[in-house]
């Protein structure tokens, strides 16, 4: 039985050579197609149909990327949501993180690394090219019982501030320190959490609780 794929994006041409690249590879079929997220909704609601993964462009129309993430992991919390985006920067791949995305792909994708990363989102519910492999719909939604990491207080509110969009300088302008501070916490969290990027920083917080989201 092939995996069955939803896709919504505004622009009609790369949904359509998306969708047809898609139904090329030999395990996946594409049963829904929406211009933006409320089209996609729609759809899967009159037709009644709940495919295994849905990628979503970030930027649309109507109903953007977050906010039919949110509706959908909500809704149809057994569908795998994959965020697609030209866009590679922290603020953004964290808020669809956050909204329910389990993989966020960059939509120069080569073809054969879209039919590795379909798969083992299928598989095993994330997908992460690079060498951590980290897990990120785990990271979001479940404890575990490693031991806990002592954080100072400013290292906690440095955190709060690192899982929005601010700057380093404006965080550092917000905590009332010098950015060779904010450097030196950024470091320090780097290196206690065991990540090398504040995508990863991020992530870990709210995985571990030290951030609300």
């Amino acid at each position: 039985m092939k995996i069955t794929i939803g896709i919504a994006d505004d622009h009609q041409l790369f949904l359509k050579s998306l969708s047809l690249l898609i139904s090329s590879l030999e395990d996946f079929t594409i049963i829904a197609e929406g211009m933006n997220g409320k089209d996609l909704i729609n759809k899967l609601e009159i037709k009644k149909i709940e495919p295994d993964i849905i990628l979503l462009d970030v930027n649309m129309p109507v109903m953007d990327g977050r906010q039919t993430a949110e509706y959908l992991s909500e809704k149809y919390p057994a569908i795998k949501l994959v965020a697609l985006s030209m866009k590679d920067d922290d603020a953004t791949i964290i808020s669809m993180i956050k909204a329910g995305c389990c993989s966020y792909l960059l939509k120069d994708i080569h073809p054969e690394e879209l039919n590795k990363a379909l798969l083992e989102i299928n598989k095993k519910g994330y997908y992460n090219s690079d060498a951590a492999n980290i897990n990120y719909r785990r990271l979001l939604q479940h404890q575990d019982k490693e031991k806990e990491l002592q954080l100072t207080d400013k290292e906690k509110e440095f955190l709060q501030l690192a899982c929005s969009d601010a700057t380093y300088k404006q965080i550092a302008a917000t905590m009332h320190v010098s950015e060779r501070t904010v450097d030196g916490y950024r470091e320090n969290l780097f290196k206690k959490l065991n990540v090398q990027s504040r995508t990863g920083m991020a992530l870990e917080a709210i995985r571990r609780n030290f951030v609300s989201l």
